[in-house]
């Protein structure tokens, strides 16, 4: 049996290898509620992780057109773990 946290281990490295990298965490949540990142704010979570794991893999010059910007990805991150507390 696969605990929560290594199913969450083993969907992020799926994610990773996707085609594009990490699009499959939010994508869908984000269309079907017309980008709307209230309502997919797990997803968005996700998808950010998702892309941090990316650039600590890759290095801030790889590219995902499913993660923002290196410098941008960490500011939003910063922005909702204050948000969380």
């Amino acid at each position: 049996m696969v605990s929560a946290e290594g199913s969450l281990i083993q969907g992020l490295e799926q994610d990773l290898r996707s085609d594009p990298p990490c699009h499959p965490r939010a994508v869908h949540c984000l269309t079907k509620n017309g980008y709307n990142e209230v309502k997919c704010a797990k997803f968005v979570d996700a998808l950010y992780e998702c892309c941090q794991a990316f650039y600590e893999r890759n290095g801030d010059s790889a590219t995902s057109v499913s993660c923002p910007k290196p410098n941008l990805l960490r500011l939003k991150m910063e922005q909702r773990r204050k948000s969380i507390q």
